[in-house]
C-alpha cells in the first residue's frame, strides 16, 4: 500500500507541476489585459521607431494578435497605420506561422487542462488513503519539485549561455517548417517581437512558475511539520 501511494503522490505532483506551468505562461502572457508588459517592452526595445507607428496602433496590432492566438480570431489580419500608410501589420508567412503557434498555444492550454484533471483524480483516490497521506504527499512533493528544478536549472543555464542559439533549437524541435524565420527588413511581425522581448517574456514565465511553486514548498513544509506533530499527539 505504501508504495501505491507513494507513487501516487508523485504523479499527482508532477500532474500538478505540470498545470501549473501551462497555467503560467497563460497568466504571463495574457494576465494583464491592458497588456502593459507588451508596452514596457516596446519602450524598451524601441519598436515603434523601428515600426514607424505609434504606440496606440502597435497596442491594437498586439490586442489583435493576442485575441487570434486563443482563437478569438479567424484570421490575423489587422489594417492599421505604419510609416503613414494604411496597411495590414501582417504578411502571409506572419498568417503561416501564427497558425502553427496558434495551435501550439492552444494544445498546450488542453494539455495542462488534462494534466488537472488527472490531479483531481489523483488526489481524490490519494485522499481515500488515510495513512500518513499528508506526510506522503508532502514528500512526493519535495522530490518531485527536486526532479524538476534540476531538469529546469539545466534548461535555463542552456538559454542564459547562449539565449540565440538554443531559441532556435526550439523552434526547430517545434516547428516542423522555417517559417518562424523572419527578415527584419520586410517582416514588421519580427520588428515588433525582437528577441529581447522573448527573453524577457521568458523570464517573466519563469518568475511566475516559480512564485507558485515556492508558496507551495512553504505550505509542504508547515503542513509536514503539522502531520508531524498530529501523529506524535495520537502515540
Amino acid at each position: 500500500m505504501k508504495i501505491i501511494q507513494r507513487a501516487l503522490g508523485i504523479v499527482l505532483v508532477f500532474a500538478a507541476i505540470f498545470a501549473w506551468l501551462i497555467a503560467s505562461f497563460d497568466i504571463a502572457i495574457y494576465g494583464d489585459k491592458t497588456y502593459a508588459f507588451y508596452e514596457n517592452e516596446y519602450e524598451k526595445y524601441n519598436v515603434t521607431e523601428d515600426l514607424q507607428m505609434e504606440m496606440p496602433d502597435v497596442m491594437y496590432v498586439t490586442s489583435e494578435m493576442m485575441a487570434y492566438l486563443k482563437g478569438h480570431r479567424e484570421e490575423l489580419s489587422v489594417m492599421t497605420m505604419v510609416d503613414g500608410v494604411e496597411q495590414d501589420f501582417f504578411n502571409e508567412q506572419d498568417r503561416l506561422h501564427m497558425e502553427d503557434v496558434q495551435v501550439l498555444f492552444l494544445q498546450g492550454l488542453h494539455l495542462g487542462k488534462y494534466a488537472m484533471g488527472i490531479f483531481v483524480v489523483g488526489l481524490t483516490a490519494f485522499l481515500c488513503i488515510k495513512r500518513d497521506r499528508m506526510k506522503v504527499l508532502c514528500q512526493s512533493y519535495w522530490l518531485g519539485l527536486g526532479i524538476f528544478f534540476s531538469s529546469l536549472f539545466i534548461l535555463v543555464f542552456l538559454f542564459a549561455s547562449d539565449f540565440t542559439k538554443y531559441f532556435i533549437i526550439f523552434h526547430e524541435i517545434f516547428f516542423s517548417n522555417d517559417l518562424w524565420m523572419f527578415d527584419p527588413e520586410t517582416d514588421l511581425m519580427i520588428r515588433m517581437l525582437p528577441e529581447g522581448f522573448f527573453y524577457d517574456m521568458s523570464a517573466r514565465i519563469a518568475a511566475v512558475f516559480g512564485s507558485g511553486l515556492i508558496v507551495l514548498f512553504i505550505i509542504s513544509i508547515f503542513s509536514y511539520r503539522e502531520s508531524i506533530r498530529r501523529a506524535n499527539k495520537k502515540d
